[in-house]
């Protein structure tokens, strides 16, 4: 564009070709001398003047009367307009939100995090612990989809709006609403309980995640495949997927590698991470043993941070090697159990979440009009109008046998009064 710009030649339109030549011809008049120009203007200022005293004198002589009046109409003007000036001014200023759903329905839960893939509803173990965590207290909520554009003020996913405010990280996120809502899914546990759930909560999201994390960000490539990972469709561009793929395994990998470690867990070998990961998942599964979930018969939140990680792990495809998740498929079957029994508890709908890849699969959707029920509809109606002429006719006929009656009648009458 900028070159196409460049070659533009240098010439003028028309219209502005002649506005300046014009302004150049009004340049080039001689100016009129200041004398002349001010004896030229004082006659005809003169007898201008001269009306303008009359008419004001005038005025000042018949014009007292009706003076008056209308100042006094002004004040009445005035008074009465005071009250709506004072109105206006005591009125608030229309609230101003700093979300990016301006159009906000009142109490719905505006979730934005990650987007699916068809094997997980999400990628992020944060973000699929606020979703379980929403769906199993039961709030409304809706999925925004924003195609991953979008962070918190905190520069992270996930984060809701409620109501037009932020709420960014998954804890705090859950820690708000279980206060606004009343949804406190530990209140049924003890001091001690909840003391061991909060440690378990720790060790998951600060050491068993970033042991996950070091495997995606050392192989890249695995987690596309692995997860089945579409970059065209989760970010919504038009490029090729080669070409997103290539730049996904660099900048994820460069990234991913000075994350972890920033977090300590980088500086340490595959083998030891590896050995990490067995101990974390061996602790859990002790924990759990042979109850249906961490505390019992219900779940709790430690349920569904341990439902968000481990799910990272058992739904990974079986095409990819990942020696983790074989060591909890192998020595933690109960683990495994568990995994399933939160995905139907809380994700009744996953084929449909990873089959069409819905953000909103959970709200119901109006059912679109099908080809047969409009000619049904088409028919019905074309019936009810034949129905309608049929009944007409009907009608006339039977006006036409009663109108021969009654004329055969008549004719009889009058052969016998013959």
């Amino acid at each position: 564009m900028a070159s196409e710009v460049a070659q533009i030649p240098a010439e003028e339109t028309p219209a502005v070709a002649a506005a300046t030549e014009s302004s150049a011809e009004q340049a080039e008049k001689p100016a009129a001398p200041a004398g002349d120009a001010a004896a030229a203007a004082a006659p005809a200022a003169a007898p201008a003047e001269k009306k303008e005293g009359g008419e004001a004198e005038d005025k000042k002589e018949d014009g007292k009367p009706e003076n008056a009046a209308a100042d006094g109409e002004a004040k009445k003007d005035e008074a009465a307009a005071a009250p709506v000036a004072a109105a206006k001014t005591d009125a608030p200023p229309a609230q101003k939100f700093n979300v990016h759903k301006t159009n906000f329905e009142k109490d719905i839960i505006y979730l934005y995090q990650f987007s699916r893939t068809p094997l997980l509803p999400s990628l992020s173990p944060y973000c699929l612990k606020v979703e379980t965590w929403l769906r199993l207290v039961g709030l409304k909520y809706e999925n925004v989809d924003h195609k991953m554009r979008f962070r918190s003020k905190k520069g992270q996913l996930p984060f809701i709006e409620l109501n037009g405010e932020e709420i960014a990280d998954s804890a705090i996120i859950i820690k708000e609403l279980s206060s606004k809502y009343e949804k406190n899914l530990d209140s049924g546990l003890t001091a001690e309980q909840r003391n061991v759930s909060y440690a378990t909560i720790a060790m998951l999201e600060n050491h068993l995640i970033w042991i996950i994390f070091y495997w995606r960000a050392k192989y890249p490539d695995n987690v596309l495949k692995g997860y089945k990972v579409n970059l065209q469709h989760a970010l919504g561009l038009r490029l090729p997927n080669s070409i997103l793929n290539f730049f996904f395994k660099i900048t994820f990998g460069r990234k991913g590698t000075k994350k972890l470690k920033a977090h300590g867990i980088g500086v340490h070998s595959a083998e030891e991470i590896e050995e990490f990961g067995k101990n974390d998942l061996k602790v859990l599964s002790e924990m759990l043993d042979c109850k249906p979930f961490f505390f019992g018969d219900e779940p709790t939140t430690l349920d569904v941070v341990a439902f968000a990680v481990l799910s990272q792990l058992h739904y990974l495809s079986k095409d990819i090697t990942y020696p983790l998740r074989d060591y909890m498929t192998e020595k933690c079957p109960n683990l495994i159990g568990h995994v399933s029994r939160m995905k139907d508890k809380c994700f009744p709908d996953w084929d449909e979440i990873c089959t069409k890849l819905d953000l909103n699969a959970h709200i119901p959707k109006p059912e679109p009009e099908t080809k047969e029920g409009k000619e049904g509809g088409e028919q019905e109606k074309s019936n009810e109008q034949e129905g309608t002429e049929g009944d007409k006719i009907e009608k006339e006929l039977e006006k036409d046998k009663s109108n021969e009656k009654e004329s055969t009648e008549e004719n009889k009458e009058k052969e016998e009064t013959k």
